[in-house]
């Protein structure tokens, strides 16, 4: 062999190792853009939405990892564990349909106790965002009827939206404890609307609000004994 082949030999080796450095650096700084995109919210999200399609027994870190694209690793730079993840997913879940929601009713309609009254009344109704917060909802219920971490969860958000229904009754002039059970009521209606929003049109939904609007503003012949 040559010395000349020899030096060409030599130089394609080095062109080789540098292409497999460069390669490896690159796949390197993808996997760590990808990561580096990947915020806790990102893994909050995807776990939300395998909640509500499939359950919380497909809510798993390969799940995820798999749907995201990415590995199992990527996770641990967010998270703990699994049962992290999930008490996140509640949190979020709480803080945008309780805390923050009553924010902007209060914020919208703070100086009109009915028009508030008439927002709560209409919330199933609102589209697309209404119909996804219901799916999601149904999901953590659910899910709290067999883990008493969601349960608690659950069990506060739905304490924090009645006594948020009382406050709005109180400012309509109402007693406290009358305040109290039409609070209860409606907030079971809206439940259950939300649950069947899909009976009935568009008429019949508005038919319904506004006799739901009537029977909450009508006084009773008494107050109610507890």
């Amino acid at each position: 062999m040559t010395r000349t082949t020899l030096v060409k030999l030599g130089a394609a080796a080095t062109d080789a190792a540098g292409l497999s450095a460069a390669r490896a650096e690159g796949n390197a700084a993808a996997a760590t853009g990808v990561r580096a995109r990947l915020t806790p919210e990102t893994w909050v999200d995807a776990a939300t939405d395998v909640l509500v399609d499939q359950g919380i027994d497909h809510v798993r870190v390969d799940v995820l990892a798999g749907q995201l694209g990415v590995t199992r690793g990527s996770f641990y730079w967010h998270f703990r564990d699994r049962e992290d993840l999930l008490r996140r997913v509640l949190k979020a879940w709480q803080e945008h349909a309780t805390g923050a929601l009553t924010q902007r009713l209060e914020q919208a309609h703070g100086n009109s106790p009915q028009q508030q009254l008439r927002d709560l009344i209409s919330l199933p109704h609102r589209g697309r965002a209404a119909s996804r917060a219901a799916r999601i909802e149904l999901a953590i219920r659910a899910w709290a009827r067999r883990d008493q971490m969601a349960r608690e969860v659950l069990d506060e958000a739905d304490a924090s939206r009645i006594a948020y229904h009382a406050q709005v009754f109180e400012a309509l002039g109402f007693t406290p404890e009358e305040s109290r059970l039409r609070a209860f009521t409606l907030y079971g209606l809206e439940v259950a609307e939300s649950l069947l929003h899909r009976q009935g049109d568009a008429t019949a939904q508005r038919t319904r609000r506004a006799f739901i609007e009537s029977l909450m503003l009508t006084p009773l012949p008494r107050s109610p004994t507890v």
